[in-house]
């Protein structure tokens, strides 16, 4: 007796289960900034000159501020300079950083790299937002190399557990807002332009004249409250209470209110320099 061989076709599968995100969906977004963002890491990594500059200068730098000044200071004001140093070069560190990924993006423009990106079916803000991401991924890294530096020299959390991750975040925090400002200054320059000197110019600016340098009262009475209000004094007043006590909250306010300056004054400036920087060529 012949056994019946059932010939039925299988039932199609649910068209919305495999159809694709949209380019244009939340979806897509994700999906898409995560490739590309380990693409930028990739990038990163490969470049040792640039690995080396952006994580070990920092820590170089913070070891000879702290020999050369650091008695100086600590005589001044009674307290370890290291509690200053530390934090702000990990603040000097997460700007400067910045500056490679600008340049990286303005040479990519001129290569025509970002004209490709463009015209493929990805979505639009997916490749700066992989720039941003990569860039908060090589500021925690920067983080845990300075503290563990600035540990081998005496620096210590004294309030637990919590504090010290605050610490982190604050410096993840502030240095992407500051990336996304850098990265719409770039999208923006012409080709070629020499962001390296200008962005260098503005952070060395700020670097001299912040609390994590010299004490707020160590500067002209004038010039204090503009040392105590601008982008890194607050942040590394935060980072310094976060690991020893004090005060947190106007601090706090202060790194959250230049963040979403950062952010608010760049975003819409960095999407449409992008758009246009992608289709000039």
């Amino acid at each position: 007796m012949t056994e019946k061989v059932d010939v039925r076709r299988e039932e199609p599968a649910d068209h919305d289960s495999i159809r694709p995100h949209s380019e244009r969906s939340i979806g897509a977004w994700f999906e898409h900034t995560r490739v590309l963002t380990w693409r930028q890491v990739l990038v990163y990594v490969r470049n040792v000159p640039t690995v080396l500059q952006s994580l070990i200068i920092p820590a170089i730098s913070m070891v000879l501020l702290k020999v050369v000044l650091g008695d100086a200071v600590g005589n001044a004001t009674g307290e370890d300079s290291l509690y200053g140093t530390v934090p702000l070069m990990i603040i000097i560190g997460a700007m400067g950083g910045s500056m490679v990924s600008a340049v990286r993006l303005n040479k990519e423009r001129t290569t025509g790299l970002l004209a490709r990106l463009y015209v493929l079916p990805i979505h639009r803000a997916a490749d700066l937002s992989s720039r941003v991401a990569a860039e908060v991924v090589r500021i925690f890294v920067l983080t845990l190399i300075l503290l563990a530096v600035g540990y081998a020299m005496g620096f210590r959390f004294s309030q637990g557990i919590l504090p010290a991750v605050g610490l982190v975040a604050v410096a993840v925090v502030f240095g992407a807002a500051y990336a996304v400002f850098v990265l719409a200054i770039s999208v923006n320059a012409p080709p070629g332009a020499p962001l390296v000197q200008y962005l260098g110019l503005l952070m060395s600016v700020l670097m001299f004249f912040n609390s994590g340098f010299s004490p707020i009262d160590g500067y002209p009475g004038w010039l204090q409250p503009i040392v105590a209000n601008q982008p890194m004094t607050p942040a590394i007043e935060l980072m310094r209470s976060l690991a020893t006590g004090g005060p947190i909250t106007m601090n706090l306010i202060k790194v959250a209110l230049w963040a979403a300056i950062f952010v608010g004054a760049s975003i819409y400036p960095a999407l449409v320099g992008y758009r246009k920087a992608a289709t000039s060529r």
